[in-house]
């Protein structure tokens, strides 16, 4: 089974439903989830967010953090995952932004890449990745890496709600 089927299997059981923003991987975690059968039941759809001004234009990322941070950096992950959450309506957002080269983008070296999951509840969470390979070896790896942060998430998250649910700390 792979990675998307697992989590697409997740929200799923939670009946909660997902939106992607993508930058470095240009569709890719769409396109991987999509290949799914029954992925419309939980997916909502995705923003490709190539271009900077988009970021800040379609999925609400500031301006001024784009302005000075640039489009690779932890807080922009995380706010493309609020944006596109909101602007598709979906109760989980994830996103890619980084570097797969094969030039250095805004300071930052090839490999560089963040993925972020935001939920219900303030549930949020951006990961740090330094990657290694070629460009679709970067990409590919930020795929997986994203689809594996909410995931991770869900299943804590299910975790947590067992424990309430049976009285536990």
């Amino acid at each position: 089974m792979s990675e998307a089927d697992r989590l697409l299997r997740l929200l799923t059981e939670r009946d909660q439903t997902l939106a992607v923003a993508e930058s470095l991987t240009g569709g890719l975690v769409a396109a991987e989830l999509t290949a799914v059968p029954g992925a419309s039941r939980v997916f909502r759809g995705s923003v490709t967010a190539y271009a900077t001004v988009l970021k800040r234009d379609v999925l609400g990322v500031d301006g001024t953090l784009l302005a000075e941070r640039g489009a690779v950096d932890p807080e922009v992950a995380s706010q493309m995952a609020a944006g596109v959450r909101e602007v598709l309506g979906a109760d989980w957002g994830i996103a890619t932004t980084g570097v797969a080269g094969p030039e250095p983008q805004d300071g930052r070296p090839v490999g560089t890449v963040y993925v972020s999951a935001v939920g219900p509840a303030g549930a949020k969470k951006t990961v740090a990745l330094r990657l290694n390979g070629d460009r679709a070896e970067i990409r590919r790896e930020s795929v997986r890496s994203v689809l594996e942060l909410l995931s991770s998430e869900l299943r804590k998250d299910g975790r947590a709600q067992d424990t309430e649910q049976n009285g536990g700390i």
